[in-house]
């Protein structure tokens, strides 16, 4: 039997806003190596930055994850409700002489820099209230409330073979003593991802490679607890289509923005899977395609470029093969966005079929099928380009026989062919005409597989 520890993958957003791109992608690549391997994959908050985090980022997180089909099987949890874990922990660190407390106002540490630059050196904590043998330190002033800090190994280097990046190496005199606890008994970032992975058994971490400065007192950390260490994989980051990095703070577009821009999740996670990851040459796949093929392998070291026209082929893909009821369905929600109410599913899926090998999206889908639901205004150039004095004549004959024809496509068909026959026109002539009437535009399906979506009144009424 293996003795193996089971695959444990985690995702760690912080709610300081939208769910963005780049930690979508992290939280896909985490899920799927989960799975490929039969492990878990766990959600936890990391709602520590207290004055920017809100419930309203949570729950767009937590939807964004729904939407994607991420599931995770342990959380959401809380790191603002582990305080006394991380409290503890930190108190024994204390006793055991890898972390202590530190008395400098933020007015000395600013003064230390600025020595420290004044002398052309790299800014650092000087480790002035860290205890060495023989070292004399001044009594703790009665009206500053400490911090904590780890006591980084001050010699050596610390080094990982990264799942993406491969070894890296960053000595140790790179790095000072990071503050792991605040005076209100908040654990920095740095400190509570160490105590989390490690009471959560996280066997393996994707993060952005933004991190990978992080990561040496990460892992000096757990050394100094004694626990395992989990492997990294650090992602480049993703370009946008500016050649800049997206982020939060540069307008990255949500997760849930995609969603109400009329984007299918399956075209979504694709997408993303290939915006860093490859198998062979292939560009679409199921997710269970995915699951299979990704054992961590075989992801880019460079940075990827955002793409939307790529993301709409993907897109477009996914609708075609899309059935027609889900996406009658998410047309009605698109509609009931422009206050349009449209609650005959059976039309809106015959509409979907129609047209969905025309669309990118949902939203240019709904577009199609509002022309049933409100008024068109067709453009004066179609009118004066389609509709001519021997169509107009041939109309009234048309309405008489679509008012008396079987409403379906057999029976439209029927009825313009008799129209075409009896004014001596040809369908080239005769369907633009009548598309732009009813429909707005010029371009459609069939037209008479077209019209048998719109009640029949409603036909008539714009002929006339």
């Amino acid at each position: 039997m293996s003795t193996a520890p089971t695959v444990r993958t985690r995702i760690a957003p912080s709610p300081t806003g939208f769910l963005h791109l780049g930690t979508a992608r992290t939280a896909l690549y985490s899920w799927a190596y989960a799975r490929h391997h039969g492990g878990q994959f766990v959600l936890r908050i990391e709602d520590t930055d207290v004055a920017r985090s809100t419930q309203d980022s949570v729950d767009q997180i937590l939807a964004s994850m729904a939407w994607l089909g991420l599931a995770h099987d342990e959380g959401p949890i809380y790191q603002m409700q582990r305080l006394v874990r991380y409290q503890a922990v930190v108190e024994q660190m204390i006793a055991a002489g890898t972390a202590y407390r530190c008395w400098c106002t933020p007015a000395e540490l600013e003064a230390m820099r600025e020595a420290q630059r004044a002398r052309g050196e790299k800014t650092r904590y000087d480790g002035r209230w860290r205890p060495a043998p023989g070292k004399q330190l001044p009594p703790p002033p009665a009206d500053v409330q400490p911090v904590v800090r780890f006591a980084n190994p001050e010699g050596g280097a610390v080094s990982w073979d990264d799942l993406v990046k491969g070894p890296i190496t960053i000595r140790n005199e790179e790095i000072d003593d990071l503050i792991i606890l605040r005076p209100d008994g908040v654990p920095t970032y740095n400190f509570a991802v160490v105590v989390d992975d490690w009471d959560m058994a996280i066997t393996h971490v994707f993060r952005g490679d933004e991190h990978i400065n992080n990561t040496p007192w990460q892992i000096n950390i757990f050394k100094a607890l004694g626990a395992p260490l989990p492997r990294f994989g650090h992602c480049p980051i993703i370009l946008g289509d500016d050649g800049l990095k997206l982020s939060k703070r540069r307008g990255a577009v949500s997760v849930t923005a995609y969603q109400d821009a009329g984007y299918l999740p399956e075209a979504m996670l694709n997408y993303l899977a290939r915006l860093g990851w490859s198998h062979g040459d292939d560009e679409l796949f199921t997710r269970e395609q995915m699951v299979a093929w990704f054992d961590g392998s075989h992801l880019a070291k460079s940075p990827a470029q955002w793409d939307p026209a790529k993301l709409a082929w993907v897109n477009s893909h996914y609708m075609k093969l899309a059935d027609d009821a889900r996406l009658a369905e998410l047309v009605a929600d698109q509609l009931a966005r422009r206050g349009i109410v449209a609650d005959d599913a059976g039309l809106l899926a015959r509409g979907a079929a129609l047209f969905k090998d025309r669309c990118s999206t949902v939203v240019e889908l709904a577009d199609w099928l509002s022309m049933i639901f409100r008024p068109v205004q067709p453009a004066e150039a179609d009118l004066s380009a389609h509709v001519n004095d021997a169509v107009r004549a041939a109309l009234p004959g048309l309405r008489e026989r679509l008012a008396a024809a079987a409403w379906d496509k057999a029976g439209i068909a029927a009825a313009l062919k008799e129209t075409l026959a009896a004014h001596q026109l040809k369908m080239p002539q005769l369907a633009p005409a009548v598309r732009v009437l009813v429909c707005g535009r010029a371009q459609t399906p069939s037209v008479d597989a077209v019209l048998a979506l719109f009640p029949r009144d409603i036909v008539l009424s714009r002929l006339q």
